[in-house]
């Protein structure tokens, strides 16, 4: 993965233009981002849930310092693509929350579209940080053929996902 600007990792300076090992850089913020992902998650949809206010602070901090990972990794021209898939993916988004709110009886509509938006952001980052690790581990990002391929197959798969939570939750 080529840096989009300078980035320090381990006390290790990698200049804008560098390639940096994708080996540490998904692991780490799949981890981190399920974990505070799940928290946010679990949060915004308890039985007794916190105020907004703290729910946004806790997410929304993590989701800004997410943000200035990801222009600083992979460039604003793919944030933008993030947040252009995200507003078109709203169905599917819906869909998933839907889908795992049912496995705990409970359903999207339970709740005002304020107390989803954390849990919202999180999806948006996490499967753009899924893509673009499909990008990498495949070898896709030098390899436009190969990125093509990855792309449709990342499509279809999330299609097929949404239409089975769709179909699932009925």
């Amino acid at each position: 993965m080529k840096l989009r600007s300078e980035l320090r990792i381990n006390n290790k300076v990698y200049p804008a233009g560098s390639n940096v090992p994708w080996t540490f850089i998904y692991p780490f913020f799949l981890i981190h981002m399920l974990a505070f992902g799940g928290s946010g998650f679990f949060m915004a949809y308890m039985a007794n849930p916190p105020a907004l206010a703290f729910l946004y602070m806790h997410g929304g901090i993590a989701i800004l310092v997410y943000l200035a990972f990801y222009l600083t990794l992979f460039g604003l021209d793919e944030v933008k693509w993030m947040f252009l898939n995200a507003l078109l993916g709203v169905l599917g988004i819906v869909a998933q929350l839907d889908w795992i709110l049912g496995l705990f009886g409970r359903e999207f509509d339970d709740y005002s579209w304020p107390r989803h938006v954390i849990p919202f952001l999180y999806y948006v980052f996490y499967t753009f940080l899924l893509r673009q690790a499909l990008l990498d581990i495949s070898g896709a990002r030098e390899n436009e053929a190969r990125a093509s391929s990855v792309n449709n197959i990342y499509v279809l798969g999330s299609v097929a996902i949404y239409l089975f939570m769709l179909q699932s939750s009925f």
